[in-house]
């Protein structure tokens, strides 16, 4: 079993914790410290100082207040600015931005009775008027059939239009 300086640990520590974030098996390959060592490193710190995502993960960790004041305030960060507050705070930008959905969506007020009723008979109308589309492109598919069909007969027949007009005269 090999014994590691403190003073090790601790740098190691320090660079798979935030904001450096390094990943343990580029820093496994590194140093040659196995990866499950510097995984167990990770998670004691971790545990210690109550830090990264470990928070994030706990439902109640943070108040409402709380959340909205960090969606406002990554309100204007762009994507490395958002990313480096994150693991400062030991969060994730998928979180922050569900709590922005959350919050715009608790401000729309539900519609009322009278606007549901409105946006069914709407949906009513839409579906009825869809039915009768979708029956007049039928008909209007058979219609181009029975003409397609009226020629492909008439070249093979060789019932050329003089023809029929003749013979429509002649029934006169």
């Amino acid at each position: 079993m090999t014994h590691y300086s403190e003073e090790l640990k601790a740098s190691i520590i320090a660079r798979m914790l935030p904001p450096q974030n390094a990943s343990v098996p580029a820093l496994a390959k590194e140093t040659g410290i196995p990866k499950d060592t510097l995984y167990c490193w990770r998670l004691k710190a971790r545990g210690r100082s109550n830090v990264g995502p470990e928070r994030a993960r706990q439902g109640g960790a943070f108040s409402s207040e709380e959340k909205f004041s960090i969606v406002l305030e990554t309100a204007s960060f762009n994507e490395l600015e958002l990313g480096e507050y994150c693991r400062r705070k030991g969060l994730y930008p998928e979180q922050i931005a569900n709590w922005k959905k959350a919050f715009i969506q608790g401000s729309n007020p539900m519609p009322s009775k009278a606007e549901r009723e409105q946006l069914q008979q709407q949906a009513r109308t839409i579906k009825q008027l869809q039915s009768e589309l979708h029956r007049k492109d039928r008909a209007l598919a058979e219609a181009a059939a029975l003409l397609v069909l009226e020629k492909k007969i008439q070249a093979l027949w060789g019932d050329t239009e003089d023809e029929k007009s003749t013979s429509r005269s002649a029934k006169k």
